[in-house]
């Protein structure tokens, strides 16, 4: 096995320009010879080339320059350590290190931070705000239970019995279910598993895993229609156009592999094949570039009554098929508006529904379970399910099936003693 060579450090004077006082910026010089990259990065000093030499490039320095040459010093010293403690080396980790505070490694509100602000670059909002709800919920432990400040907590300083205490904390006083302690846990572990692999903590500061710290999990709670509910959503009248609108985007969303609001309201006609959608989970996109595959959705007749009653008339293939979004809004814009958007389908979905003695929970995920559980109560296999639905892991589609029905149990005993139709 091959040892990668470090790279090389030096602190230069960069002579490419001169500033109008006569002097040029000081900076750090680092080569990798692996990939042939250099990179400067300034350290805010500047001497005349006299003055750097007398510091620098001098074995011997005078009196009056040796606190310049202590901390040039320093800062060559935390470099070289910085690039060999990194294996494989890789700049931007570096730049990292470099440029934060020798306390910032190990504090966990510092690796939040960094998560946060790596969601809201990719336009991965929603992802964000979990981690700013998780990391504000500490908080609120720390000050309202321990009197301290979680910002200052490092990551030795949360054990399995701390967390313990949170879990109870979060349930008990804040009336928070465990779906929610679950979610908020899983990214504090995400936070700590940044770390462990940046090199900031060691694999032992975690404080999940087995006999250590268990996340709680929870049943979910199944948010699927039976076919007669689906059928008498479907088939009632509506008494206004908002509630025609809302259950028209509903079940094409069902109709549609569950697809989601926010992929509705991206899709354009170059997303539609003939009979069939193909597009990329807004979700997937923003979570995992590796073996990214492609939904493709096959339009029923409802459907494509729902592009034609509700799609745009211009169908060039950049245009967008619903006017939900318009052109040229940034992430945050179209979060706003998707948000909006789903809102209107949720409020006048559960009017209807209630209208027509259905639940009132009713909102747009329960249409991506119904498509599930009806699918595969057809017979659709979990595999199958797992590539419709657009899911990395299995055990993802397997939550979303409802179960079985009454009714479905009921036919099953019925035929099993029924051996005629059977080759």
């Amino acid at each position: 096995m091959q040892i990668e060579t470090p790279p090389l450090i030096s602190i230069v004077l960069d002579k490419r320009r001169v500033k109008t006082n006569g002097k040029f910026p000081v900076k750090l010089r680092v080569y990798f010879s692996a990939t042939k990259k250099q990179k400067l990065y300034n350290l805010n000093l500047e001497y005349s080339e006299k003055d750097f030499n007398s510091i620098w490039n001098t074995s011997k320095t005078r009196v009056e320059y040796k606190e310049d040459k202590i901390r040039l010093n320093s800062i060559e010293e935390k470099a070289i350590r910085i690039s060999r403690e990194l294996s494989p080396f890789d700049f931007d980790q570096f730049e990292k290190r470099l440029f934060r505070s020798s306390q910032d490694g190990s504090n966990i509100s510092y690796h939040y931070d960094q998560i946060i602000k790596e969601k809201i670059e990719l336009s991965n909002l929603s992802t964000a705000d979990v981690y700013k709800n998780s990391r504000q919920a500490l908080r609120d432990y720390c000050k309202e239970e321990l009197n301290k400040d979680f910002d200052s907590f490092r990551f030795q300083d949360i054990t399995s019995d701390w967390l313990n205490k949170y879990e109870q904390y979060m349930t008990n006083r804040k009336k928070r279910s465990i779906n929610t302690v679950s979610i908020y846990l899983r990214a504090l572990k995400t936070v700590y598993n940044k770390a462990i692999d940046e090199k900031d903590i060691e694999k032992d500061y975690l404080p999940f895993g087995k006999r250590k710290y268990q996340i709680p999990s929870s049943t979910n709670v199944k948010r699927a229609l039976s076919e007669d509910q689906l059928a008498k959503l479907l088939n009632c009248s509506p008494l206004n156009y908002q509630q025609e609108k809302a259950r028209d985007f509903w079940f094409f969303s069902f109709a549609c592999n569950g697809m989601n609001v926010k992929d509705i309201a991206q899709l354009r006609f170059k997303d539609i094949e003939g009979d069939r959608i193909v597009f990329y989970r807004s979700k997937t996109l923003n979570t995992s570039k590796a073996n990214l595959k492609p939904i493709s959705v096959y339009l029923n007749d409802f459907a494509l009554s729902v592009i034609e009653k509700y799609g745009s008339t211009n169908k060039s293939p950049e245009k967008l098929v619903f006017d939900i979004l318009e052109e040229g809004l940034n992430a945050h814009q179209q979060r706003t508006k998707i948000k909006v958007f789903t809102r209107f389908i949720n409020q006048h979905i559960k009017k209807l529904a209630m209208a027509n003695g259905l639940t009132e929970n009713i909102s747009t995920y329960w249409a991506r379970h119904s498509f599930a559980t009806r699918a595969i109560r057809k017979g659709a296999s979990m595999e199958f399910m797992q590539e419709s639905l657009g899911h990395k892991n299995l055990k993802t589609t397997q939550n979303y099936f409802a179960g079985f029905d009454n009714e479905t149990r009921k036919e099953f005993a019925q035929s099993l003693m029924d051996f005629r139709n059977e080759k």
